[in-house]
């Protein structure tokens, strides 16, 4: 039992602080978020489910479906928008889930992660939102070590302290990280763990791809984990093609066979920050260096996948410090974190650095979607709506604010 007591006591100081800040004139007073160890039965006690609609404390994921906008709040839940007027997103309701950071859309049905379980929404009416199904423990690695009876999983609660005094004591810092829409399914940022292809759902972990069938859209069942090398970061969809991004490289799975994806090829670099896109028979590869990708390079690389099996490196372009990415047709939208966002045309592969089009330096911007109604960025202070039919000349549309303009991004 001491052992025990003494594994969680370690885990909490690990776990001290994750992302979020907020200061005093005299900046001695900060919000961090606390580790607390929880039992999963404890976790699956708390409420889920839509309540009234909040104010977003923080940016995460983003996910469009049809007329609908799904801003994540990192460990929080969703907040769900009205998007039918991109110059006007109307705020309907926010669906609380604890452990929350991904999620995909199939015919009216939203998966999310909750720590260890997923779970399955009907939202086919936003004002009467139905949990339709739990799967526990398909997240495992999300686990903590136990007693070998009970399982435990890390919450996080905002606590205000005091620097000075707080960080005089001496402790161990941890900081945790984190395709085109059909009909039936929505559309995701390149940041995005969870993704739907041919009626499965595929999320990834830090070492593995999980299987859900969702062919019965309210009733998912896991079919499989697929084990990979350590330092998964991203999923992306397309052809029937799954292209999983690294800190060290970019993997190409043939999904053909929905239930049994085979993996072609491994796309190698140094180690770094690894978002991936894919248009046509190019794949666009950022690297970052960061706080969670050691010692690299912060460049655009773009790489021939015409034969899959055979990955080629066609250029490489410096860059700031680029984060998440989007191509539409002959342009690709660059998020450049603190230093903001740019877009270029890349219609020649082998000058896409000579041919940036706009460069908007104001915005911390993390992930973007160029979604059909407008092209939508993640910054540190809110999410961006831009008119992107000139993309050498994006317009604003519409910003939805977090509720503090001093709150820190998960993707810093």
């Amino acid at each position: 039992m001491k052992k025990i007591l003494l594994n969680v006591l370690l885990l909490l100081v690990a776990f001290i602080t994750f992302t979020q800040c907020k200061k005093n004139n005299e900046g001695k007073l900060e919000i961090i978020q606390i580790a607390k160890v929880m039992s999963v039965d404890a976790m699956r006690t708390l409420p889920v489910g839509s309540i009234k609609a909040t104010q977003p404390k923080k940016t995460g994921k983003i996910y469009v479906y049809n007329d609908l906008l799904f801003i994540n709040e990192p460990n929080k839940g969703i907040h769900i928008y009205s998007n039918v007027n991109p110059s006007t997103p109307v705020n309907l309701a926010f669906l609380q889930i604890p452990g929350n950071v991904d999620l995909a859309i199939s015919n009216n049905i939203l998966y999310a992660d909750s720590y260890v379980d997923l779970l399955a929404f009907d939202i086919s009416s936003i004002t009467n939102i139905k949990q339709v199904k739990r799967l526990k423990d398909v997240f495992k690695q999300f686990y903590i070590s136990g007693n070998g009876v009970q399982k435990y999983v890390v919450t996080y609660k905002d606590t205000l302290i005091n620097k000075e005094t707080y960080y005089s004591k001496d402790m161990a810092l941890y900081s945790s990280s984190s395709s085109t829409a059909s009909s039936s399914s929505g559309q995701g940022g390149s940041m995005a763990r969870f993704t739907l292809m041919n009626q499965y759902l595929y999320t990834v972990g830090q070492a593995d791809l999980s299987l859900f069938d969702v062919r019965t859209v309210s009733n998912p069942t896991f079919v499989k984990t697929i084990n990979l090398a350590w330092g998964v970061e991203t999923i992306f969809p397309y052809e029937n093609k799954l292209f999983i991004g690294t800190n060290n490289g970019m993997h190409i799975f043939n999904a053909t066979d929905a239930s049994n994806p085979v993996k072609l090829s491994t796309y190698s670099h140094v180690i770094a920050c690894d978002p991936v896109v894919v248009q046509g028979k190019y794949a666009y590869v950022t690297l970052r260096t960061g706080n969670f990708c050691r010692q690299a390079v912060n460049q655009l690389e773009v790489v021939d996948i015409e034969d899959p099996t055979q990955p080629k490196q066609v250029a490489v372009f410096p860059m700031q410090n680029p984060h998440g990415l989007s191509v539409s047709g002959n342009n690709l939208f660059l998020c450049e974190g603190t230093f903001g966002i740019k877009s270029f045309n890349i219609t020649d592969k082998n000058k896409i650095g000579n041919n940036l089009l706009q460069h908007l330096d104001n915005i911390k911007s993390f992930d973007v979607i160029a979604g059909p109604k407008s092209l939508i960025v993640t910054g540190e202070d809110g999410v961006y709506q831009f008119n992107y039919n000139n993309a050498s000349k994006l317009t604003q549309l519409s910003k939805i604010k977090v509720q503090t303009s001093l709150t820190k991004s998960i993707f810093n």
